[in-house]
């Protein structure tokens, strides 16, 4: 009884899904249908949400862009004012008192120290504040030697970020027994694989006004079987030498500088920085064989990448 009983079962399964063939397939198709057109509905509502999120970011930058655009525009034509009104007082002799003359110089510094040398100002001030009987002879010298200490410090800032450096500390005395100059101990930096030895020979220190006359030696080191290539410079630094403009150009486009940081009796202190040639002074400009060969490097760098990957 059982197993004909499991029999009449299976047998009509049997039939109803033989006869109810055409009616499966057609809830399969519409069940199938209906994901699909869910599917493609909510594909073109998310394809239609990107483009406009890619239309509003356009929009945003555009709008942007036009907004700085116009701010630049702006502040250069401010600075321009500014600059034209502040060098007028330095151009017409006794059209301004010391104090004005340091206050523009003071301006001056603060905001165009990027892009002007302006060594030969402070020096012109120094000078005519050294020569004036003004009673406020010394507060003007502390407010020049201020504005330069600072210029200097803004810019180091800036280059050791970019770069590396090292510090050396001069014996005065020692100078002064030496009358050919003094070695410091030779230094060592890489800068985007590019390592140069620095040595910095001390000849001369002007006391009256706290300046050192130094020659510069670069080695660059050409193979691995100990040839260099050799490079020396000499110049005077002091505290109205600012790395960003006053600084020796190199190879591959990098530039190094040395900077005084202090002049005592006995004692003076200067920092090496060597860096980038993009950080320079705005007013210097790459040569043609460096901008062609950071392209050539920059591409090497992205083959490189593109194969690894």
């Amino acid at each position: 009884m059982d197993e004909g009983k499991k029999k009449d079962i299976w047998d009509k399964l049997g039939v109803l899904l033989r006869s109810g063939g055409g009616l499966l397939t057609a809830i399969t198709v519409a069940i199938l249908g209906f994901l699909g057109s869910n599917y493609l509905k909510d594909r073109e509502i998310a394809e239609t949400a990107s483009r406009e999120r890619m239309q509003a970011n356009e929009t945003n930058v555009r709008i942007y862009t036009e907004l700085m655009s116009r701010r630049e525009e702006a502040e250069s034509a401010l600075r321009k004012d500014m600059f034209v009104s502040m060098i007028q007082s330095f151009l017409k002799p006794g059209s301004a008192s010391l104090d004005e003359k340091v206050l523009n110089l003071e301006l001056l510094s603060y905001n165009f120290h990027e892009s002007l040398n302006l060594k030969p100002l402070f020096l012109y001030i120094d000078r005519q504040i050294h020569g004036s009987r003004d009673a406020a002879k010394k507060d003007y010298l502390e407010r020049l030697q201020k504005v330069a200490t600072e210029i200097t410090r803004k810019q180091m800032l800036v280059l050791e970020g970019a770069g590396t450096k090292f510090d050396r500390i001069i014996d005065l005395e020692a100078l002064k027994a030496n009358p050919g100059g003094i070695p410091l101990e030779e230094g060592a930096l890489v800068l985007d694989s590019v390592q140069r030895h620095f040595s910095i020979i001390v000849q001369e220190a002007d006391r009256s006004t706290r300046e050192l006359k130094v020659r510069l030696e670069i080695r660059t080191p050409q193979d691995t079987l100990g040839n260099f290539e050799t490079s020396s410079v000499e110049f005077w630094i002091g505290f109205f030498d600012f790395p960003m403009i006053d600084n020796t150009r190199l190879g591959h486009d990098q530039r190094c500088a040395v900077v005084l940081n202090a002049f005592e009796d006995t004692s003076a202190d200067i920092t090496l920085v060597y860096f980038p040639g993009s950080y320079a002074s705005l007013k210097e400009k790459p040569y043609y064989q460096e901008v062609v060969q950071n392209l050539m490097r920059s591409n090497s760098l992205l083959n490189q990448q593109g194969g690894q990957r």
